[in-house]
């Protein structure tokens, strides 16, 4: 939010010679992020000066309009002739008064003007929009000054467009709605410098009365608990918004449209309560406040067709919604050029209807914006009544004497404070008094009483923490103070965050890191040393991702954890799988370009527990119990951890040395290995074999096992998945659960032999269907202690050696520990490793 000082010194006294690095520290001592503070006499320097259009010529053949003008600038050019100045804006005519910068001058950023020649003319200076002035960022054309601007050609121009003014932009965090507002920073700042502060919403505002502004029915009073409406009939069309509001419209960064519109807008801004003006001769029939209906149609004040949800709130007439509530009006009812009866609505809406309403039609406007981080609903009536002054003092006409006001608004409810909770959960002394006192300063109603049966509290502040307890209840402007711990914030913000000190906690003797967390270190650095990419993906997936992946209907991943409130409606699910957002960023790579990647992420699953139900109501006042803690617990979802890769294009790519080779199926399982043999599992205890598991090809699928419990899949992709999801053919990829690995087991210390190796090699035809594990499995069995490795190093099918036969290739390593093996030990014990892959598999020796 952007605002000037000289605003907000009409309602609260800061000092005259304030200087800007106190003001900053006053909002940030008071939790307001503050993005800047300029001095606007500091960012335009040289002659700016008020400026008459005399003449305008049109200048034609070139791709966008020209206009060359003569320009009344008085003697601030020397000279007292018309400045000729070249302006491509469209929005001022003969006789307006703008804003011109003449030669020499130097705009924000360093931008020097000169005078040069441009589109074949002469430009002596420019005149200037509010974007150009860093007044605002409003660049549709250039500022023409209100006709009761009292400044004349030649004059100073800096007072006449706020530029002697000091302007803040702050950061509001959602919980502080009510500083969206001049009323609540100043307030704010009176706090912080002990200075007064004078409430813009304490001015008298009448009632509703018997006979309402405009007939209108509220038909959900959850979404809408106050609606107040108020006529100004017979105003002049013409009257234009005076200078001073359009001055302060602009450096909020808010464009100028039409006085009931900016009236609205202004008020907005200083009270805080957005509002709407309609034209009352554009209605049609009686107003009515309800949900829409599925389906329903309504064209915003921006043009956009908008096809409405059920749980959007909509103003409608008899032809249909006429507004969407609480966000944006509609072109129907807007104010027009011609509009010479308004009716002003106020109302009160639900914070989480507006921001979801928000969001799904993504219209973040400056009303929704104030409407979800929450609103005072006491000030409809202040806001209708400052609203009908303000337009009929500008544009004439007459105050309807009937005020509509709709109030199904609830009471605060009370909050109980222990008058000791700040001390004791901040470590900072506060007596009673003086947490009383600051909870006051904000608005509160403190009622002081005991938690002992039978005694009398006294005095507050006689004896602090001694069973002193507080009855609060919260103004309605602070709807963030809903229990304890905001009060505790309370208290501490505005005692000072500087009074409390910076103690850090004493770390607890530990073991370094857990075998789990060792594990994930050493998956990651595993994959990332054989070129694989970690990625981080959000965890939020959409309801038809389980279709595309090609998922059966039994299957367990398609019952996911719905969010109650989804960053994007489109994506309201956790995931059961890393796949299904792994592959999407593997798309979006592939659709800027990339053509060879191999990507990874270690992330969590979410897998909702059957009958869980709904977690117990925990507060935040104290710890909870152990009983709270098992039944929450109960109801979260069990999130084991998985690894998963995906890889699409060429795993060793080309160039001078020769041909590349592209990712397949076997690159994904061999990822996979490569996983349990970071994770420290055995050779011994892993189990590879073909299986039928979607998303992969059913062909083309191995599951990974250890101990014969299976951990993960690894493949190639089904192609209905790749053809779904746009992928590339060939497309593979793994994923393992491991959460599912048992621990590493203790790893004995390596027996290291002084002698030489015996290398022998040996190829055996199997069956096709025999795996290359299996048999590499019974070698290993058949060998005995002499082996010492054994590696497949080719496969090799053809004709000769029969249909649905295969040839396996391995390297077989022999060493003993305190000798050197004769030949003839090493042929034995090859021999009996192939003796036992006959007699297991069928196996016979190839070329035998």
């Amino acid at each position: 939010m952007r605002v000037s000082v000289s605003w907000l010194r009409e309602y609260v006294d800061l000092p005259a010679d304030l200087p800007t690095g106190d003001l900053e520290q006053a909002l940030v001592d008071l939790g307001i992020e503050v993005e800047s503070i300029v001095d606007l006499r500091e960012t335009v320097t040289g002659p700016l000066v008020v400026g008459e259009v005399r003449e305008i010529e049109e200048l034609t053949g070139f791709k966008k309009p020209i206009r060359f003008c003569r320009v009344d600038v008085g003697d601030a050019n020397g000279t007292g002739e018309p400045q000729e100045i070249v302006c491509g804006a469209r929005n001022f005519a003969q006789g307006d008064r703008v804003v011109v910068i003449l030669p020499g001058g130097v705009l924000p950023g360093g931008f020097v003007i000169g005078a040069r020649k441009t589109y074949g003319r002469n430009s002596n200076g420019m005149i200037c929009s509010a974007k150009e002035l860093g007044l605002g960022d409003d660049h549709s054309g250039i500022i023409v000054l209100p006709e009761d601007t009292p400044a004349k050609p030649g004059d100073d121009a800096r007072p006449v467009v706020g530029l002697d003014d000091v302007v803040v932009e702050l950061e509001i965090t959602p919980d502080r709605g009510y500083a969206l507002s001049v009323r609540g920073i100043a307030r704010e700042l009176g706090h912080a410098l002990g200075v007064p502060f004078r409430d813009p919403a304490l001015v008298p505002a009448p009632g509703a009365t018997e006979r309402p502004a405009y007939p209108v029915e509220v038909r959900d009073t959850v979404g809408c608990d106050r609606f107040a409406a108020r006529m100004v009939r017979g105003i002049d069309p013409t009257a234009q918004t005076p200078g001073w509001m359009q001055q302060r419209l602009t450096v909020a960064g808010i464009r100028s449209i039409s006085l009931p519109v900016d009236v609205t807008n202004y008020l907005m801004l200083e009270l805080g309560q957005p509002m709407h003006a309609f034209d009352a001769d554009r209605i049609s029939g009686p107003l009515v406040v309800r949900r829409a209906e599925p389906g329903e149609k309504l064209t915003t004040l921006d043009g956009v067709s908008r096809t409405l949800a059920p749980e959007d709130m909509v103003i409608c007439d008899d032809t249909g919604p006429i507004s969407l509530a609480a966000v944006m009006g509609g072109e129907t009812s807007e104010v027009i050029g011609g509009t010479t009866d308004v009716l002003f609505e106020a109302a009160h809406w639900d914070p989480v209807m507006v921001g979801r309403t928000a969001r799904r039609h993504r219209l973040f406007s400056e009303a929704a914006k104030r409407w979800e981080r929450g609103v005072d609903p006491a000030l409809p009536l202040v806001a209708l009544e400052r609203a009908v002054r303000l337009l009929t003092e500008h544009a004439g006409g007459t105050v309807g004497d009937e005020i509509l006001d709709i109030d199904h608004v609830r009471p605060r409810t009370p909050v109980v404070l222990p008058a000791d909770l700040p001390s004791r959960r901040v470590g900072v002394t506060y007596p009673p008094a003086r947490v009383v006192a600051l909870l006051e300063q904000v608005g509160c109603t403190v009622v002081q009483g005991t938690d002992r049966l039978g005694e009398d509290p006294g005095e507050v502040g006689v004896s602090a923490g001694d069973g002193v307890v507080l009855t609060v209840t919260p103004p309605s402007w602070r709807p963030d103070l809903t229990d304890p711990a905001d009060l505790v914030e309370e208290v501490v913000r505005l005692d000072g965050y500087d009074r409390v000190p910076s103690v850090l906690p004493m770390a607890p003797p530990g073991r370094g890191l857990t075998w789990q967390q060792r594990r994930r270190r050493a998956v990651a650095r595993s994959l990332a040393e054989r070129g694989y990419v970690e990625v981080v993906a959000h965890p939020f997936v959409a309801l038809e991702l389980a279709d595309l992946l090609g998922l059966p209907a039994d299957d367990p991943r398609r019952r996911a954890v719905r969010l109650a409130n989804p960053l994007s409606e489109e994506e309201p699910l956790l995931r059961t799988t890393l796949l299904g957002p792994l592959l999407g960023i593997l798309k979006r790579n592939l659709g800027r370009g990339l053509r060879d990647l191999a990507l990874y992420e270690i992330g969590t699953v979410f897998h909702p527990r059957p009958g869980a139900g709904t977690p117990p109501a925990m507060g935040v006042d104290r710890r909870p119990t152990d009983t709270e803690f098992a039944a929450a617990d109960a109801v979260v979802p069990d999130q084991p951890r998985h690894v998963a890769v995906v890889l699409a294009g060429d795993i060793e790519p080309a160039g001078w040395w020769g041909a590349g080779r592209a990712a397949g199926w076997a690159d994904a399982v061999q990822a996979g290995r490569a996983v349990l043999a970071a994770a420290d599992i055995p050779e011994h205890r892993i189990t590879v074999g073909a299986a039928g598991y979607a998303p992969w090809h059913p062909g083309r699928c191995a599951e990974l096992r250890v101990d014969d419990v299976v951990v993960g899949h690894a493949g190639e992709l089904h192609p209905a998945v790749i053809a779904a999801l746009e992928l590339p053919r060939r497309t593979s990829a793994m994923e393992l659960n491991l959460d599912a690995v048992p621990p590493p087991p203790v790893a004995p210390a390596p027996t290291i032999s002084g002698f030489p190796p015996a290398l022998i090699d040996v190829a055996l035809v199997v069956d096709e269907s025999v795996p290359a594990a299996e048999v590499q499995r019974a070698l290993a069995e058949g060998a005995g202690e002499l082996l010492e490795d054994v590696r497949l190093f080719d496969v090799y099918a053809s004709e000769q050696l029969g249909q649905g036969r295969r040839s396996l290739a391995y390297k077989l390593t022999f060493r003993a520990p305190d000798r050197t093996l004769t030949v003839e030990e090493a042929v034995a014990a090859r021999d009996a490793a192939v003796a036992v892959v006959a007699e297991r598999f069928g196996a016979t020796l190839r070329g035998a």
